[in-house]
């Protein structure tokens, strides 16, 4: 068991990577094109809304409920069954998704203002932050197309990824920021407003990695015509838990949305600022947390139709176990890294060090919150898998009431760093309930030795800061080396930070490169 999860984590894995330091590349891009000034502000908020929809439509709440029932038909109806119940999920989805599309491109306008309140205020007034508005109701017209694409984009990647073939759609977002750099270097300088040649290559984007499936679709024989099936009982069943779905998955885009809104009543560059925090603390979520959760759901679904009550239990453990192995060292390290790469990375062209400043505090603040951010993915698909949408739907309610809150005290005092903290609040809230859930009902507990794993990652890690602590060099020097010697030294700090945690990790019993042979020997 923990050897395929291990195998098939490790391609999801490696496919993000990839997918990642493109997408850093794609964001050195912009930083070093726009900065992190009034444009980069306008280009995030348009880049942000379909995305939002994205979640709900695609890989978030659709995927939580249509994987479980798509295993389902898989283990125990026919290929027929199967492909039916493909071709009605495509033709319902295409519909509504249809139709979102013309509405979001038609109201861009009327989104612009619900969700840039202060930008649309400015612009009733006549004052000169009204132009975002106007900026951001064009831009959203060029993005909001981007969710039909990636809606089915994300329909044949919860396919293939029920078939195992997970490096496919690990690697389908690889395509959308190579459509953004070669927008930002060949497209944007040669135009007035370089902003909208990005909103043109994420439109292209998602064009590229629908087309990019379709072949392994086809040689997976699950290439089908989509056809409407409102009331097919699979159609049915899926709907019925995607309808709660929404509001969990919701949740934390809810959130995201309600930063940006208060973010735009703040200074220039508090969007920005918070994109670019974000950035990073996606790096490590992605390549780890979301890469587990991707190949355990799948897992976790087909223990639970087969009724293996202690494989499930194990798998969930493993999840656990890879997370802290993995959470707990990129969390401390990116705190404490935080400048250093922000230098590195966008420190050039219309990036200054006050905007490095500015965003290493939320850097900050976001990566406090990694390991429950990570934990959230691994711990909801033990719900999902047994088809259950409703309980986690409950605590995200929770955990998004109370980052309202959060807001509302911290924003005043602390700004746009506040909102990053109200966000990595609720996300430890909305962790620390579905663990909860999960052990009342008697689906997952924390083993013992999960117990002597955490305090062995736990040692492991604080020798792994102090030796940070001990050899990052003063900022003034950071300021003067080159960027090739920023680079290296960046380089250096990791990699003998990760050289202390797996020595420290050896000597206390624990054999990393031994995940995949099962929980016990793990130490």
């Amino acid at each position: 068991m923990s050897k395929k999860l291990m195998r098939s984590g490790a391609i999801v894995s490696a496919m993000t990577f990839i997918s990642r330091i493109l997408g850093l590349i794609r964001d050195m891009v912009i930083a070093n094109l726009m900065g992190a000034g009034s444009s980069a502000d306008v280009f995030f908020f348009a880049n942000k809304i379909p995305n939002f929809l994205r979640r709900l439509f695609a890989e978030g709440a659709f995927a939580q409920a249509f994987v479980p029932v798509l295993t389902e038909y898989q283990e125990k109806k026919t290929s027929a069954e199967t492909k039916e119940l493909i071709a009605k999920v495509c033709g319902t989805l295409g519909v509504l998704v249809t139709g979102v599309t013309i509405v979001g491109v038609i109201a861009s306008p009327v989104l612009t203002a619900l969700f840039g309140g202060g930008w649309f205020w400015a612009w009733l007034h006549d004052e000169p932050a009204g132009a975002k508005y106007e900026l951001a109701s064009l831009m959203l017209k060029i993005t909001f197309p981007y969710l039909w694409f990636i809606t089915f984009t994300a329909l044949a990647g919860a396919i293939l990824n029920t078939r195992g073939r997970f490096a496919v759609s690990a690697f389908t977002p690889v395509f959308l920021n190579i459509a953004i750099i070669t927008a930002a270097i060949w497209l944007s300088p040669s135009m007035e407003q370089p902003e909208i040649g990005l909103a043109i290559g994420v439109f292209m984007g998602g064009v590229v990695q629908l087309l990019f499936q379709i072949p392994f679709l086809w040689r997976e024989d699950a290439l089908v015509k989509p056809r409407w099936g409102w009331h097919h009982p699979g159609v049915v069943k899926i709907r019925t838990l995607m309808i709660p779905a929404l509001f969990g998955v919701s949740v934390s885009q809810i959130n995201l949305l309600l930063d940006t809104f208060i973010a735009s009543f703040l200074m220039t560059g508090s969007i920005s600022w918070l994109y670019y925090a974000d950035r990073l603390l996606e790096f490590p979520l992605g390549i780890f947390g979301i890469a587990i959760g991707t190949v355990i759901l799948p897992a976790l679904s087909r223990r639970h139709v087969n009724d293996h009550g202690d494989g499930f239990k194990a798998t969930m453990d493993w999840g656990v176990r890879a997370i802290l192995l993995l959470g707990m060292p990129a969390m401390l390290g990116l705190i404490i890294l935080a400048k250093p790469m922000l230098m590195v990375l966008f420190m050039r062209g219309e990036f200054e060090i006050k905007d490095v400043e500015m965003a290493s505090y939320a850097l900050v603040a976001y990566g406090s919150g990694l390991l429950s951010f990570m934990m959230v993915k691994v711990l909801a698909p033990g719900y999902f898998s047994r088809q259950d949408t409703r309980t986690p739907v409950r605590y995200g309610i929770i955990a998004m009431v109370s980052n309202m809150a959060f807001n509302l005290v911290l924003a005043v005092p602390f700004g746009y760093v506040g909102l990053a903290i109200a966000t990595s609040m609720s996300a430890l809230l909305n962790a620390g309930m579905l663990y909860w859930g999960l052990h009342r009902q008697g689906v997952y507990q924390v083993s013992r030795k999960t117990v002597v794993f955490f305090a062995k990652t736990l040692l492991a890690t604080v020798a792994m800061v102090a030796c940070l602590l001990y050899m990052m060099p003063e900022q003034q020097a950071w300021l003067d080396w080159h960027i090739a010697e920023r680079t290296a030294i960046l380089l250096k700090l990791i990699g003998v930070g990760a050289g202390v945690y797996l020595g420290m990790m050896i000597i206390c019993g624990v054999k990393p490169w031994k995940l995949n042979s099962g929980a016990d020997s793990l130490g």
